[in-house]
Parts: structure tokens; sequence; C-alpha cells
């Protein structure tokens, strides 16, 4: 018999098929969804403000009457649809290139902010360097809110706001500012102004206890031979020496301020950039 022959059986194996195994995913969730929900915020807050200027315009008739737009810088439906709808697009931007994992979005959203951070500190600086300018801009804007008091109900309210719960101040420099408004101009010829030479209820000082505003507590006040005691009825200080006290009260509260929003932004920037390194090094690891 033939001898046996060890055989050496080859097993052949198949290969596998080839397969890739994507990685897991290395973009941080945490990162990714703190952009999302803070941006979220931003851009209700940012359509809720443009609504409301785009509403106070249309309430005005400012769409169907342009002539209105002449004071446009000092319209406070104006600066709310401004600030409105950059709140809106830094917060759509922010929040669907975060979501989306965007990364033009979260360039954009990052170059606003870098440029609103840049605008927000020269506009910081030049206010230290050149306050008699700013101090000469604030005095045109006032005169134009007195002048065109009774013509622009927004300017009306701002101008109360600022002179009776702000400030408590009246005027620029003082009461007699108020002879620049036709209403309340001593030698005023319009008809029926029971207002001439007086000046608005905003002017006056709070009693106490009082409810009910008296919006008639400012007539007279400015005529020769008042009866009563000026000072203990309105209040005699300009706004704009009003504003300079204010500042210097508040001014380690506002540099506190200004510090926290710049760092808000400067940690959103950070954020921005960050997400689209984890996102490009994502996309690289897939191709």
């Amino acid at each position: 018999m033939p001898a046996a022959q060890n055989t050496e059986r080859v097993v052949r194996k198949h290969p596998r098929p080839h397969t890739t195994l994507r990685e897991p995913s290395e973009i941080s969730c945490c990162l990714k969804y703190v952009i999302f929900g803070s941006n979220v915020l931003f851009w209700i807050l940012g359509l809720c403000i443009m609504v409301i200027g785009i509403w106070a315009w249309s309430e005005k008739d400012t769409f169907n009457n342009l002539s209105r737009l002449t004071n446009i810088a000092l319209d406070p439906a104006f600066v709310l649809i401004l600030v409105g709808t950059l709140t809106f697009v830094i917060g759509f931007t922010g929040c669907v290139g975060a979501l989306r994992e965007n990364t033009c979005l979260l360039l954009g959203y990052a170059i606003i902010l870098a440029l609103l951070l840049l605008a927000e500190m020269t506009v910081g600086t030049l206010g230290f360097v050149f306050k008699d300018w700013i101090k000469a801009q604030a005095t045109g804007g006032f005169q134009a809110f007195i002048v065109h008091y009774r013509e622009d109900p927004d300017q009306q309210n701002l101008i109360d706001w600022i002179q009776e719960d702000w400030l408590q101040c009246c005027g620029i420099e003082g009461p007699k500012d108020w002879d620049r408004n036709n209403y309340f101009n001593c030698s005023s010829r319009e008809v029926g102004s029971r207002e001439a030479c007086g000046v608005p209820f905003s002017c006056c000082r709070r009693r106490p206890n009082e409810i009910i505003k008296n919006k008639q507590c400012g007539y007279d006040v400015r005529k020769p031979g008042y009866n009563y005691d000026v000072g203990k009825i309105i209040y005699e200080k300009g706004c704009i020496q009003a504003g300079e006290e204010w500042v210097e009260r508040n001014l380690l509260i506002l540099a506190c301020a200004a510090v926290v929003v710049a760092f808000v932004q400067v940690l959103g920037i950070c954020f921005a950039q960050h997400l689209r390194s984890d996102i490009w090094a994502q996309k690289a690891k897939w191709h």
C-alpha cells in the first residue's frame, strides 16, 4: 500500500467584505446645544423688538408718509427696528448654524459678534476721549426732541420718561429751554395753547402719596410774577447736567456691565470657532 501521505489541507478563507466604519462624532453636543439654546432666546427677542418697532411705525402712519423720516435717527421706533433686526440676525445665524452644523452661518455669527464688539470698544473709547463732542451731540438731539415734542408720540414718551422717571430734570440746561417748542413758548401763537410759558407735566416733582399724575402741573410756571415757589413744583436742573451726574454715580456699574457684555461676546466667538473646528475635523475624517 502506498505510504500514507500527510496532506496539508489549505483552507482558504474568503476575505470579508470591505467596510468603512464611521467613527463616533467628535463634535461636542454640549457646546452645540449651548450655542443653539442661547441664540434661540436672542432670535425670539430680536423678532419681538422688531415687530414692536414696525407696529409703532405703522401706528404713526410712517410707511404712507415718508416726510416723517426727516429725523429718522432720533425716532425710537426706528431704533427698535434696527436693534431688533441686528439681534434677530445674530440669533438666527448662531441658532441655525449650530443646529445644522453649518460652518458658513457659524462664521457669519462670529464675524457679526466681532464687529459688534469692535464697534462697542470704539464708541466707548471715543466717549472718554471726545466728551465735549458727545455732550454736543446729546444737546442737539435733546433740542430736536423739544422742538418736535408734540409731533411724534414716541419722542414725547421718551422725553417724558427721561425727565420724570430717569434723570428727574427739565429741559437741556433748565426749564427755559422749553421756549424752543411752539406750544410752551411764552409768545406762543398756537390756537388754544394753554401750555404757553409752561413746561410738560414730566418736569413736575412727584408729590408724596401721589396716585394720579396732574397733567396741568406745569402750566404758567415760567410766567413772570408766578406766585408759587417754582423749585418746589418742577425740576430746575437741566437734563445734560443730570445725565453727567448719573454717569458719574453709576460709572462702576456701567464699567462692570460693559465688561460682562464684552466677555459674553468673546465667549460666543470662541464657542462658534471651536464648533467650526470640530465640524471641519469630522468632515475631514469622512473624506
